[in-house]
């Protein structure tokens, strides 16, 4: 469900109520994360009576399995007690688990795509501080990979060969993020349109420019999602793998999940050997 309002009232035929509460919210029922604003656990202002309903908007909605109330304060002449209702919507969500030992590849139509703009958005959840989310690379030196390292998110960057022709380095890499093996999800949504990169996760977005003097991104055959297989050797990876889930995979428009789920040819699995 996708959280978008929540509204409460006092207990009926009684003296209680809350009147000030934490919201937080959980996949599994066992890790909970507090709803927050300002990166700080939101305090909600409840109810001064049994009959009068408090309604919040979520200035952020949540997408959760379930939801619970942890009050603060209850009616000084009574105890505490409350109707509650939550407003939403469905919410469509494709996950593919990863435990490790394989990738997920998206093969190009073509043998390689050059491209002066890309979007990438998924969701993921993981208890292993390093692995490899996202990688797609080139014969001219470019490639873009997403990974964990220490429980941070790095994006590495590099159009172009390796070094420029004056011998500067054209190699970029941010980070972002931090404690994210938690085993809660976190949303990553990386915009790049030339050399300019938006890169956000969970909300926090860092603008930056790439390195160097071109302007596309060279991915030869496919993108890989979860791990980096070596080429022509089927079953060898070069880094960690990733091991969790991820949701809503996105590129460029693509559902990857999604065409993996219906079997498309373009979308298949390598296992380490």
């Amino acid at each position: 469900l996708e959280v978008t309002a929540i509204s409460t009232q006092g207990r009926w035929g009684s003296l209680d109520w809350v009147s000030s509460y934490h919201l937080q919210y959980s996949d599994s029922g066992r890790n909970w994360r507090s709803y927050r604003q300002d990166n700080v656990p939101w305090t909600f202002p409840g109810n001064t009576d049994t009959h009068t309903v408090v309604q919040h908007k979520l200035l952020h909605s949540i997408r959760t399995r379930f939801l619970r109330i942890l009050p603060l304060e209850g009616s000084p002449s009574g105890g505490i007690g409350l109707r509650l209702e939550i407003y939403g919507c469905t919410y469509k969500s494709d996950v593919a688990d990863f435990d490790g030992r394989g990738a997920l590849l998206y093969r190009f139509n073509q043998k390689s795509t050059s491209t002066v703009k890309n979007v990438i958005a998924l969701r993921f959840r993981s208890r292993q501080a390093d692995g490899v989310l996202v990688h797609g690379a080139g014969q001219r030196g470019d490639y873009i990979t997403l990974e964990l390292q220490g429980g941070r998110l790095t994006l590495h960057l590099n159009l172009g060969e390796e070094r420029s022709g004056d011998g500067d380095s054209t190699h970029t890499s941010v980070m972002s993020g931090s404690l994210l093996d938690d085993h809660l999800w976190h949303s990553v949504h990386i915009e790049r349109f030339n050399k300019q990169v938006n890169f956000t996760v969970d909300r926090d977005t860092q603008h930056f420019l790439i390195q160097g003097q071109e302007d596309s991104l060279e991915v030869d055959y496919e993108l890989s999602f979860g791990g980096i297989p070596l080429p022509g050797k089927p079953g060898t990876f070069l880094r960690e793998n990733f091991h969790g889930c991820l949701e809503n995979l996105y590129y460029n428009g693509v559902n990857v999940i999604d065409m993996a789920k219906r079997r498309k040819p373009q979308i298949y699995m390598v296992v380490r050997s």
